[in-house]
């Protein structure tokens, strides 16, 4: 018999989380959804300030990249709180020189946060969920894993990376009851596309066609969904939010 489906403030009670990138921006909107929504939280950031984190969410130092920490952080999880239910790989970076500009350090270090860490955290997680009985796994793409512009090849690479790491990972997993599926994000205002060109949002903004810039907590609903029992149904898919941008 399939698990009852909880709708409202409670939609993850119950469920233990592990969210990437929590400092700021879409990781952080997250948490607070999370939290909201009852989960238990354990935030994680190679910088995150946990003075800033909800009531009751627990903040541990991570570096995406690192298999020793993601080993560390997981375990202590399930030491503290006896499962994982929910993984969010969201931690993330972006580079826009060109190919021919790119430096070799440069193209490693997004490979290493956005495509490595994706998978090193989903590699941990998997066996705790295969024991427990199943989970949810929310690796978060970007419009610009689906489709390109100028420059941001190494971003592309990765993000189309992820998107297609979700979908062998969901077929792999499906009969474990582990669920994995990748969120699209389109232009979102945050700290990191604050501090970017002017003219870099404003093209990017000119191209959706709602005509605006997203906000953090629009991405944050649409996780605690694919987190919930209420996308039971709901493997190796694409949750888009991105103001139309995809549908052009």
């Amino acid at each position: 018999m399939s698990a009852a489906v909880t709708h409202g403030a409670g939609r993850l009670a119950g469920k233990v989380a592990i969210v990437t990138g929590a400092s700021r921006g879409i990781g952080a909107a997250i948490v607070s959804a999370f939290a909201a929504a009852g989960a238990t939280v354990v935030a994680t950031s190679r910088a995150a300030n946990s003075e800033s984190l909800p009531d009751g969410v627990e903040f541990r130092e991570l570096d995406v990249a690192s298999e020793n920490a993601w080993r560390e952080v997981v375990a202590g999880a399930v030491e503290r709180h006896g499962k994982v239910d929910v993984l969010v790989n969201n931690a993330g970076i972006i580079a826009y020189d060109t190919l021919h500009e790119l430096t070799m350090k440069e193209w490693e270090t997004v490979i290493a946060v956005n495509q490595t860490g994706t998978w090193l955290g989903m590699r941990e997680v998997v066996p705790h969920m295969i024991a427990q009985g199943g989970g949810s796994i929310i690796n978060i793409s970007s419009i610009w894993g689906n489709a390109a512009v100028a420059g941001a090849h190494a971003y592309h690479a990765t993000k189309g990376a992820v998107r297609n790491m979700s979908k062998s990972a969901a077929i792999t997993y499906a009969k474990e009851r582990v669920r994995v599926n990748s969120l699209h994000p389109g232009f979102i205002w945050t700290p990191l596309t604050e501090a970017q060109a002017p003219e870099v949002n404003d093209f990017v903004v000119s191209q959706t066609p709602l005509g605006r810039p997203g906000r953090p907590e629009e991405i944050a609903a649409g996780a605690v969904f694919l987190a919930s029992d209420e996308s039971s149904f709901m493997t190796g898919s694409e949750l888009v939010i991105d103001g139309g941008y995809l549908a052009q």
